[in-house]
């Protein structure tokens, strides 16, 4: 859509009648002493309330959004926003519209996305609870800091701005509160320049509780988190568990060739086996989600991954898979006819058997998911 005004100011709004009127006042007082041009938009998510018609009289442009969620709200209301740069907030009056000059200043100055941070700014007695102040907030900023290395310090700060540049190259997807993490994580991976400005948080006007449910949707965030970082949820402890298991394996093995003063258990193998067969799934997961985030617009291009496979082809997994096979097989027979008495040698055998099978199935899927399409 042509930018027909400078900014545009998004509320997302969800039965808010009691506090909607006081946002919007507060934000034309901003647009009048910046002497902005602006518009403000409501991102109506169903209110049966009257809100719609508040907005209206208030002289502020509302859009229907029949998908229910945060996120739906304001990617629909950024869709239809004519600014070249977007400030969104919430609704309730917990933050002050009034007091916009640093986004803007942000965004004039190139910023692609503009946080507010609670903790620099200052959050009121009552606005937060403090299972999110402390934990929940804290806890997540430091993982998605972690993961993916996001210079943001308040992941889910509710006011926040964007160009429609950035929006447009982000490809957001999700619909609820996990919306406000998809954002930073996408705005970091893409390269995109963050800001970050002090905001204050004040207590919303409301006399209902909030839409915001603590435990769901910070699992939701969370778990966004690791499906979007398949490195933590699956290659790092699955490499974990393939390295320890088959050093404690080679371990044994050793003792049992060199009659070393260490002595392992037939039940200690059977343990490291287990260990090296689910580490293997975890790093073969780690590369079938990759490639199907890549694939599906998720994650941004990845040329480390691109170079992998130029290497890493079927017909490599095939021969290796072929190789363990091979080798788990001589190992069977051995054990079988030669060494009857010796599980140690069996049970890595058997490991040998399944890694191959799995190298081999595993070279078919990602071969298979990693088709390019026109």
């Amino acid at each position: 859509m042509n930018s027909t005004f400078e900014y545009t100011i998004l509320m997302p709004c969800l039965n808010e009648a009691q506090t909607l009127a006081v946002c919007i006042r507060k934000a034309k007082a901003c647009i009048d002493r910046l002497g902005l041009s602006a518009e403000i938009v409501v991102a109506d998510n169903g209110s049966t309330d009257g809100s719609q018609e508040i907005a209206v009289r208030e002289g502020a442009r509302v859009v229907d959004v029949p998908i229910r969620g945060y996120g739906a709200a304001l990617y629909a209301g950024i869709r239809a926003a004519r600014g070249r740069y977007v400030i969104m907030g919430d609704a309730d009056d917990s933050y002050d519209f009034s007091r916009l000059d640093a986004f803007v200043d942000a965004l004039r100055g190139g910023a692609d996305l503009v946080m507010g941070n609670r903790f620099k700014g200052g959050v009121r007695p009552g606005a937060m609870p403090w299972a999110n102040r402390y934990i929940g907030n804290p806890v997540l900023t430091a993982l998605g800091r972690r993961f993916f290395k996001s210079p943001a310090n308040d992941f889910h700060c509710g006011l926040r701005a964007l160009t429609r540049d950035a929006f447009d190259r982000m490809n957001l997807l999700t619909t609820g509160m996990e919306f406000a993490s998809e954002m930073v994580i996408k705005a970091t991976l893409l390269g995109l320049r963050i800001v970050e400005v002090p905001t204050t948080l004040d207590p919303d006007g409301r006399n209902r509780p909030p839409h915001l449910r603590r435990w769901r949707d910070g699992w939701r965030h969370l778990r966004f988190m690791l499906l979007y970082c398949p490195r933590w949820l699956f290659l790092y402890p699955g490499a974990a568990l393939f390295v320890g298991g088959a050093a404690v394996m080679g371990a044994a093995m050793a003792q049992s060739l060199f009659l070393t003063p260490l002595h392992y258990e037939p039940h200690t193998a059977v343990l490291a086996s287990i260990a090296i067969l689910i580490g293997f799934q975890g790093i073969a997961f780690n590369f079938c989600a990759r490639i199907y985030a890549l694939q599906e617009g998720f994650l941004p291009e990845d040329p480390t991954l691109e170079r992998m496979f130029r290497l890493f082809t079927l017909e490599t997994g095939l021969a290796t898979g072929a190789a363990f096979l091979a080798v788990g097989a001589v190992g069977i027979l051995w054990t079988t006819f030669a060494a009857p008495q010796s599980l140690l040698w069996s049970v890595a055998s058997a490991v040998a058997l399944c890694l191959g099978g799995q190298v081999v199935f595993t070279s078919f899927l990602l071969s298979f998911i990693g088709l390019r399409r026109r």
